[in-house]
């Protein structure tokens, strides 16, 4: 152990669950003695950032895009959420025992140097790609709801999200708590108003199975969009804390959140009143007007409880990539930067909002799949020995991990995909999107032949 994680260890103890103090260091193993909390707490952590517009829109499409009829869209929602929810409660059990971050676990898979690859992906789309697409969300509900202009709006939001990212771990928590009770009680209302009005029996009028698969690559790519994060959040928690309750709050919290919005989403477009131009405003306007600005706070809170986790975790993931700052905030540093240029890409999405959000919520998925894929894999075939000496070895060696998955997500995207600007040739509208799926089981293919080919580091197992 180096003289700077020394360092690191001793003020995560004294950083202790202080919410008012700024977490130190960076990506660093907890040590036990700053362990703390319980898996009860994951449940409104997951379910909090996903109480927001951009879990309904999720919904919509499924409806307004594909085609589906509600019955069908809430259905492929639910199986793309449960198949995100699964392996994100999965991930989330690693944490206690680690004591890690999930892109610092991800060098089992992909070695030190090669983790690059999707640690760099994460801190990309999280950082920037979903900080934006949450901050315009919750800019512009902010705005309907005053007389703020959308920009003073938006400076509004990322600000609160910076100042939560910043602080770290213990107050991302903390703040996720305090949202929950408000943000079921405002969708909730919300929901009421929206089922009332929803169409059971509008039929669909989209490719069929098609637009099943483009839904639940959506709604899948939505849920498991916080995978790389799993374990940020849960390598607090002590190292005898149970797996199976880790794995339940965080999944659970992720897969009811998430199934309950988009289904209000659905029901909202099967009602015929939600348009492509203002989607927030047809949605609220479907309420009762005190119901409908209770809807537009709740969607400018919802923002902030997902982006304090977006620009938390891209941060741990740039850190992740070995990259080394000579600073004790580094990893509160490095947030900040990931917040300004997310800042700058959202004040230019502001008059185009929502554009491309489908492919974007695809193009996730597309990589995520693999990543799922190596990482499951490998930790099958470690049987789940104790990943502490490769992780930390600067190296360590595994040209398995980076080689299947970019293999399954080159061979998926061009043989599967179906976007607007590239549809592969073996895709079609009556099959839609199976570019996850199939990149999922290539990675896992691919991974377990190379890992016996190349024969990676295998550590000793713990007792």
């Amino acid at each position: 152990m180096t003289a700077q994680t020394n360092t690191d260890s001793s003020d995560l103890t004294q950083y202790g669950d202080s919410i008012t103090a700024v977490e130190p260091g960076g990506v660093e193993r907890v040590p036990e003695s700053a362990r703390h909390g319980t898996p009860l707490q994951l449940l409104w952590t997951w379910a909090s950032p996903n109480l927001e517009f951009a879990t309904i829109y999720v919904g919509i499409i499924a409806v307004l895009f594909f085609g589906l009829s509600l019955p069908m869209a809430v259905l492929a929602v639910t199986l793309g959420n449960a198949t995100g929810a699964i392996t994100h409660g999965v991930l989330s059990s690693w944490g206690p025992r680690a004591g890690v971050p999930q892109m610092i676990l991800s060098r089992s898979a992909f070695g030190f140097r090669g983790n690059v690859l999707p640690a760099g992906l994460n801190a990309v789309m999280a950082g920037i790609g979903w900080f934006a697409v949450n901050s315009v969300s919750g800019a512009l509900a902010l705005s309907a709801l005053t007389d703020l202009s959308a920009k003073v709006s938006l400076v509004i939001i990322v600000l609160a999200e910076l100042v939560v990212g910043f602080f770290g771990h213990n107050l991302v928590h903390a703040f996720e708590r305090v949202a929950f009770p408000l943000l079921v009680i405002v969708f909730t209302l919300g929901a009421i108003s929206v089922f009332g009005q929803a169409d059971l029996g509008a039929p669909g009028n989209g490719p069929g199975f098609g637009g099943f698969t483009l839904a639940f690559s959506a709604a899948f790519g939505y849920a498991a969009g916080w995978n790389p994060y799993a374990s940020d959040y849960t390598r607090y928690l002590p190292t005898s804390t149970s797996r199976r309750k880790t794995a339940l709050y965080a999944g659970g919290g992720n897969f009811v959140s998430c199934t309950l919005l988009m289904t209000v989403g659905a029901a909202a477009a099967s009602a015929g009143t939600i348009g492509n131009d203002n989607p927030v405003g047809d949605l609220t306007g479907m309420m009762p007007g005190w119901i409908g600005n209770l809807v537009l706070l709740g969607i400018a809170l919802g923002a902030v409880s997902a982006n304090a986790l977006n620009v938390y975790s891209a941060a741990v993931s740039f850190l992740a990539m070995g990259i080394s700052l000579p600073l004790s905030l580094r990893r509160a540093i490095v947030a900040l930067g990931f917040g300004a240029v997310g800042f700058v890409l959202a004040w230019n999405g502001l008059a185009d909002a929502g554009h491309k959000y489908e492919a974007f919520l695809l193009v996730i998925a597309y990589w995520i799949a693999p990543w799922l894929g190596v990482v499951l894999t490998d930790r099958w075939l470690r049987r789940g020995a104790a990943l502490d000496g490769i992780i930390e070895d600067p190296s360590y060696v595994n040209l398995a991990g980076p080689v299947a998955m970019l293999v399954a997500m080159v061979v998926s995207v061009w043989l599967f995909c179906n976007q607007e600007k590239y549809v592969g040739p073996l895709a079609s509208a009556s099959v839609g999107d199976l570019t996850p799926v199939v990149g999922f089981g290539l990675a896992v293919g691919f991974y377990a032949g190379l890992f016996q080919l190349l024969k990676p580091a295998r550590p000793t197992s713990l007792p």
